[in-house]
């Protein structure tokens, strides 16, 4: 077994491979970022070394820093977890000639089966069935256009290494091919290095099915049964359960016997996932990873294994350490990652500060994988999930169950996250059926899922926090009192809050234990009691249980895993005003401006696209709200950008009945 291992990545799956090493008494090496100086995976190591700069380009997918620090530190082993370099032959053909065990493929096949392109070919060579597409060399805008009328739209455009959902596009029509290949190709280089892409005919309503498969160098190759990654997000897995729920028996040996016959077929050794889409009656294999899944927990738990110590094993030059009928498949396990973003605001990425970071560490049946801790930065550098919280149960009802109580018991403040997402889709009819496509969560999300919580009760749990603050101060004399009181006059207090903008002032009557609540033309009886940050109550007679982080004049809620900021007190007023006959465009998140549309003077219509922000290795176009002419544009391609700085200034325009642009007054 190896000696000294360097882990080439970052966050929970970092940590991950070190608590398996650190059993099988490998001393362990980190590579961290300026970034990640501070980070739990550095912490956790038993040594660390600095690879460059925040940007991934400048430092986790800096192949020549990294080789200098296995060198540097005496490793002979490099494991590459998942994303960055982990299906790059580079780094696996670098660890060859350095003498170092690239815990994976060889470097052949890395780049074969690591390219979708030379893996789809691979697999009609094998009999598979693919979609149909365009896999080839010729990457001009031309050649790509052609294919795609060859293809047929909707079509998707996919980076051709890599995964993720990171430079994949749905285009529908063939005007908005170019501008979605060009935002591909950018996505796809800063995550992976790699800007070279593929076209796919684009399924209706496809299930994203997936083999895990696992090799070793004496000729063996198996499978450890299938797992469902259907309920996506922006083609980004958010569940993944395993086994499949109500696959069939035929596809379910269909898929594995195809797994295991384009795995041996390519002289694979190590841990490797060939996903398939399965609609109607039919399968095609998609791509295959070469390395270990972000979701690979489920199926450890459901076959008692675990990988990352297989994957040590078959590098080191052992066998497998179970043949294919000794697999067993015990219960079922759903596993939902947590990510930091807004899902009420288009999923747009969250920064900051994790102020409040609580997991369900100690429930039965629950699994949790993380690399962050209370007080990490969430940056707009790298993947925004900080935590992947996993079930196992006897079935999949049981392990929803078991999940959906222990995203009862998270909690997160300081960032907005997907969990109060996340707790109603496993709540939704459908899912819990089982009836899952990978347009379902889209389809879910525009019909009801932002039918949430109606505005006026979080209003009234902003105000009740505020109150019960307030007279959280109690003592004998009357004159420590915090409730308003006058003699002779009753004692009304005045909250006034805003939202995004937007005011509202509530009046509050102390009465039987709880408030009379009156604003705008409403009133409503709320009483509360609180325990550190959480409180819990009722408004009217409906209970609730929240929590509220109070901060100087502003108030953070988290309620059922919705988060709301607040700032209180009297007077307020909004810090952004659109101002008649003219309006500013603000950045929703830090990032960088990777491509820029227009210029000052030129006059565009209701959602154009004026510029791109990437963050988090995810591009997000500003568009304009209204016709307008543009004033001023603030920045450049390059320049880094902080959340809420304004980007464009545009002024509104209205057309005359003869068709001319006349500005508004």
């Amino acid at each position: 077994m190896f000696k000294k291992l360097l882990i080439a990545n970052r966050g929970e799956i970092a940590c991950r491979i070190m608590r398996t090493a650190e059993r099988l008494g490998i001393s362990t090496a980190a590579v961290y970022s300026d970034a990640d100086a501070n980070a739990m995976h550095v912490e956790m190591a038993n040594e660390a070394y600095r690879l460059g700069p925040a940007p991934a380009l400048e430092s986790y997918l800096h192949i020549e820093r990294l080789m200098q620090v296995a060198e540097d530190c005496g490793a002979d082993a490099l494991h590459p977890g998942y994303g960055f370099l982990a299906e790059n032959a580079a780094l696996a053909e670098a660890c060859e000639g350095a003498n170092v065990t690239f815990v994976g493929p060889s470097a052949d096949v890395v780049r074969v089966m690591g390219s979708k392109a030379q893996a789809k070919q691979r697999a009609i060579d094998a009999g598979i069935p693919v979609v149909t597409g365009y896999f080839g060399d010729d990457q001009s805008d031309e050649r790509l256009c052609a294919e795609a009328a060859n293809v047929g739209y909707p079509l998707l455009v996919k980076a051709a290494l890599g995964g993720g959902g990171r430079g994949m596009r749905v285009v529908e029509h063939a005007g908005d091919l170019v501008m979605a290949l060009e935002a591909a190709r950018r996505e796809s280089l800063s995550a992976f290095g790699d800007d070279r892409l593929l076209l796919e005919r684009y399924l209706e309503h496809p299930r994203h099915i997936e083999v895990q498969v696992f090799a070793d160098n004496h000729g063996h190759c198996i499978h450890l049964f299938e797992r469902d990654c259907s309920a996506q997000r922006r083609h980004q897995k958010i569940v993944e359960e395993a086994p499949a729920p109500g696959l069939s028996e035929t596809h379910r040996k269909a898929l594995a016997q195809a797994a295991v016959t384009l795995a041996s077929g390519v002289g694979y050794a190590g841990a490797g996932t060939v996903e398939f889409l399965v609609q109607d009656d039919e399968f095609f294999f998609m791509e295959m990873n070469t390395r270990l899944q972000v979701e690979h927990p489920v199926t450890e738990l459901v076959t008692g294994t675990d990988l990352v110590e297989w994957q040590l094993r078959v590098a080191a030059g052992e066998p497998l350490p179970l043949t294919q009928e000794e697999v067993p498949c015990k219960g079922h396990a759903v596993e939902v990652r947590l990510y930091c973003e807004d899902t009420e605001n288009d999923f747009l990425p969250s920064t900051g500060r994790l102020d409040t970071l609580e997991l369900p560490f100690e429930l039965d049946g629950i699994r949790v994988e993380t690399g962050v801790r209370r007080g990490d930065e969430v940056t707009p550098y790298y993947d925004a999930m900080i935590a992947k919280i996993i079930a196992h149960g006897d079935d999949r009802d049981s392990a929803l169950a078991r999940l959906r109580a222990a995203l009862g018991r998270t909690l997160v403040s300081g960032v907005t996250t997907n969990l109060g997402f996340l707790s109603l889709l496993l709540k939704e009819k459908s899912f819990s059926r089982g009836v899952v496509d990978t347009r379902f969560v889209s389809r879910w999300e525009n019909g009801n899922a932002n039918a949430f919580r109606p505005q006026w009760k979080w209003d009234v749990l902003a105000a009740l926090a505020v109150l019960v603050e307030r007279h959280n101060v109690h003592a004998a004399s009357p004159w420590a009192s915090t409730d308003n009181f006058r003699m002779n006059l009753p004692p009304w207090e005045r909250v006034a809050l805003t939202r995004a903008g937007e005011g509202v002032e509530f009046q509050a009557l102390s009465a039987n234990g709880g408030f009379e609540l009156r604003w705008e033309d409403r009133m409503a009886f709320a009483r509360a009691s609180r325990k550190d940050a959480m409180m819990t109550g009722v408004i009217g007679d409906e209970p609730f249980t929240a929590a509220s982080f109070m901060r100087r004049d502003e108030l953070e809620l988290v309620w059922n895993g919705w988060r709301r900021n607040y700032a209180f007190g009297f007077d307020q007023t909004s810090m952004l005003e659109l101002e008649a006959g003219g309006g500013t465009l603000a950045s929703p998140m830090p990032g960088q401006i990777v491509k820029v549309f227009v210029r000052v003077g030129d006059r565009v219509e209701a959602g154009a696209p004026l510029l791109v922000v990437e963050a988090m290795k995810i591009e997000h176009t500003i568009s304009a709200p209204a016709r307008g002419r543009v004033e001023e544009v603030f920045y450049s391609v390059g320049d880094k950008v902080d959340e809420g700085v304004e980007l464009v200034a545009l002024a509104l325009e209205e057309i005359r009945p003869d068709g001319e642009f006349l500005d508004k007054k």
